[in-house]
């Protein structure tokens, strides 16, 4: 059994976040990756011993993100998810897990982003939300989308997890 230190922090007022009902979708999906086999055996986590996995979100609005975006991206855009990957990133000589956990790092969320695009989507953007966190828990695992072959991948994976989950999202 895999123990998770999931720490969230809510900058954007106007979307208060049920952060135990989301930490509990976070470990849904995280379990849902972990045993399928394409993910679980071709993710950064492949290789080493741990218990417990720990990373952060930061859910805030679009300004934040642009800005983070900008500084850390050299990208002039704000973002709808922004996912440092610090442990699937690293070179293999400073990936380290210390006391049998692993940070796998940060995820950065706009809420108002997510908002909108439930909105264009005419879903409810608590699905929206989950399909972000699902993909940038992707991204912590060590998966990326350079091709169509990966994007196609990240999301199939993407809509499988929520609908282990009893979601089904189909407004890609």
């Amino acid at each position: 059994m895999i123990n998770y230190n999931i720490y969230i922090e809510n900058d954007y007022p106007d979307w208060i976040i049920d952060e135990e009902k989301i930490i509990k979708a976070i470990q849904e999906i995280f379990k849902f990756y972990l045993n399928t086999p394409e993910i679980a055996q071709n993710c950064c986590l492949s290789e080493y011993e741990f218990d417990t996995i720990s990373f952060d979100f930061l859910f805030c609005d679009s300004k934040k993100t642009h800005e983070i975006n900008k500084e850390y991206r050299q990208k002039d855009y704000p973002a709808d998810i922004i996912t440092f990957a610090v442990f699937a990133d690293s070179p293999e000589e400073e990936q380290f897990v210390l006391d049998f956990e692993i940070n796998l790092g940060e995820i950065i969320i706009g809420l108002d982003k997510i908002i909108e695009e439930a909105q264009k989507k005419e879903i409810s953007k608590e699905v929206e939300l989950l399909f972000l966190i699902s993909h940038g828990i992707m991204h912590l695992l060590g998966f990326d989308h350079q091709s169509e072959d990966e994007f196609d991948f990240v999301v199939k994976h993407q809509k499988l997890a929520l609908e282990s989950m009893g979601i089904k999202y189909d407004k890609i």
